[in-house]
Formats: C-alpha cells, structure tokens, sequence
C-alpha cells in the first residue's frame, strides 16, 4: 500500500497501530505537509527522498524492495508536485521534480526487475481523463509541459497500468471538495500507476476503487487497486 499527503513527521506516524495489522512500515514525512508511506506484508528495505537534488527538503518520494515470489518487487510512492500557481517558482519545482523522476526512472529500468511507480503524480495525461477538460486548459495538472513530461517518462518503457487493462470514459481517481464535483461525477484521473516491462508482463487487474469517494469525511481521491501475479 502507497500512501500520499500523511502530513506528519515519521515520530508522528501511527506506525505501531498498523504493525499491528501485519504490515511493515516505510514513511518519509514532514511537519503539516507532503509525506509519503508504504506498508507491506512482507519485510523490505527502503531509500527516501528522490535522488538529483540533495537540497530538497520536501517529503515526495520513498522507495521499497520487497521480497516476491521470483525475485523482488521494486515500487516507488510518489506525491508529485501541483505546481500551480502557474508560471511561478511552485511550477518550476514541479517540471525540475519530473526531469529527476526520469532520470532516476531510467536508472532502475536497467535492473531489468519488476517495477512500480506508484502514486499521487498531480497529471491529467490526456483530454479523456477530465470530465470537463476545458476547465484545465491553464492549471499546472493539465499544462502541456507537464502532460510532455508524463509522456517523456512514459516513454521509458513504461505500461500505465489502469488504461493498460481498459480504454473506458469516466475512469477518474479525484473529485474535488468544491462546486459538487463528487456529485456531478466531475472528477480527473491523477493518480497512477506505471509499471516496467517486467512488472506489466504480470500485470492481472486494475482498477479505481471510486465508491470510497461516497463515504463519509471520505477523501478527494480513491485509491487505484492493482494485482500483480506472484508479486
């Protein structure tokens, strides 16, 4: 499980709770802000922060080997920038973010292992994946640089796992708080899950979990559900 946005300091975490459910516990937090998490049923080893920028303080990237059933199970958990306003210094964070993802992407595809880039990446890639894509047109989410940079990463060699198993209208992961967008089912697809050749090649499912979105003090996203053979 990846989990984006804890906003808490890794002392802060309710680790020993979730320990207690059988899982093990991965975080990489900061005060009121970001943060990023994975818990998994088997013991694994984790690196934090994305690497390209040691200066970086802000808590968006951890990344787990897990022990699979042949072999191992990279995956990375992501928070990517919003980056809006913009233009602006937030939306230069947020195109200098993607370009160390890549490269940092294109270093791990060379282990030739499954792998999985997994998250919140703050990127409607295409028209079909806004209910209402017009609104978009300015926002950092659906920019042109940023859908390229998507694309670029993509490019890698990388299978998006949900349109991988469907080509559906409608398939959205984020409904805002404002303007009834829950209730007008105006929603934007933005979180993601990318998967390398040797991960797509086991990939069995995916899909959106949407009715959490319906449940009370729910959150605006949902989560994406992907299954892996013998992973």
């Amino acid at each position: 499980m990846c989990l984006q946005e804890t906003k808490c300091v890794d002392e802060a975490f309710p680790r020993a709770e979730i320990e207690d459910l059988g899982y093990n516990v991965a975080v990489h937090g900061q005060k009121g802000f970001n943060g990023v998490a994975i818990l998994a049923k088997r013991p694994f080893e984790a690196q934090r922060g994305l690497p390209g920028d040691p200066d970086d303080p802000q808590a968006r990237y951890i990344e787990a080997v897990i022990p699979a059933a042949r072999g191992v199970l990279r995956l990375a958990c992501i928070y990517l920038p919003n980056g809006n306003p913009a233009p602006g210094e937030k939306y230069a964070y947020k195109l200098a973010f993607m370009d160390r993802l890549i490269r940092h992407a294109r270093g791990l595809l060379a282990y030739e292992e499954p792998l999985a880039l997994a998250g919140d990446f703050n990127v409607i890639p295409e028209p079909r994946d806004a209910a209402r894509p017009e609104d978009w047109t300015k926002d950092a989410l659906f920019l042109p640089e940023t859908r390229a940079k998507f694309r670029e990463l993509l490019s890698l060699g990388f299978a998006d796992a949900l349109r991988a198993t469907s080509d559906g209208k409608g398939l959205y992961t984020f409904w805002d708080y404002q303007a009834g967008a829950w209730q007008r089912n105006a929603g934007i697809r933005i979180d993601h899950f990318l998967l390398s050749p040797q991960a797509a090649d086991t990939l069995e499912t995916a899909v959106v979990d949407k009715d959490m979105r319906g449940r009370e003090k729910a959150s605006d996203h949902v989560p994406v559900r992907v299954t892996l053979r013998d992973a």
